[in-house]
């Protein structure tokens, strides 16, 4: 039985979580509902068509920054350097480009566009920001996510339309931006082979406060 929200910015307590982490169905994807989600480890969730749902898993998929994992192949691109790195300065390309990218064995995209207007005003308010990385002036690669201003990033999406460029923009943001964890949400094999782990529900909320 899944609790349902109403107009009240509100959440379930953790413990009430499902095994697959799901905390609380409905609501809506207002600015104060999801800057409230974000501070207490809950992020939305869902396809087109349905109900919103909001997570909080009770593994967390993070990295810290001491743990990232830079393949010598890796290093020889970032050596390259034939792309400029920019931060915010494209935000709703790169959205755009997250929610229209095919991905394999997706069908679809999880970035509808109620998301896709909802993270437009966080970054508005200046809540949500991007990574763009361009070659030849073109947008080839990028992340964006959720800045709360305690010192952890919440990831939402990345995309690449050149080989390796949304790790060249997932590397700058953990090495140049100072963060002091990246939550990547949920398990994930690629964000493993850059060094993210596992941690428990309870060590991720204390390093929100």
């Amino acid at each position: 039985m899944y609790y349902w929200l109403g107009e009240h910015i509100e959440f379930p307590s953790h413990e009430y979580a499902s095994k697959e982490g799901i905390i609380a169905l409905g609501g809506d994807l207002s600015s104060e509902r999801l800057i409230f989600a974000y501070q207490n480890g809950i992020f939305p969730w869902f396809n087109e068509g349905e109900p919103i749902v909001w997570y909080s898993p009770e593994e967390r998929m993070v990295l810290f920054p001491n743990d990232l994992k830079v393949s010598k192949s890796m290093r020889q691109v970032l050596r390259k350097s034939d792309f400029q790195i920019t931060q915010n300065k494209a935000f709703e390309e790169v959205i755009l480009a997250c929610k229209k990218i095919d991905r394999k064995d997706q069908d679809g995209t999880w970035i509808t566009d109620d998301m896709f207007l909802a993270y437009m005003e966080l970054h508005r308010l200046g809540y949500a920001k991007s990574i763009e990385v361009w070659k030849e002036n073109k947008l080839v690669g990028g992340l964006y996510g959720v800045d709360l201003g305690n010192g952890v990033f919440c990831g939402e999406s990345m995309f690449s339309k050149a080989s390796n460029m949304s790790k060249v923009a997932f590397i700058h943001l953990v090495k140049s931006c100072g963060y002091k964890l990246i939550d990547c949400q949920v398990h994930n094999d690629h964000l493993e082979s850059l060094g993210a782990n596992e941690i428990s529900r309870a060590e991720f909320l204390a390093f929100l406060r």
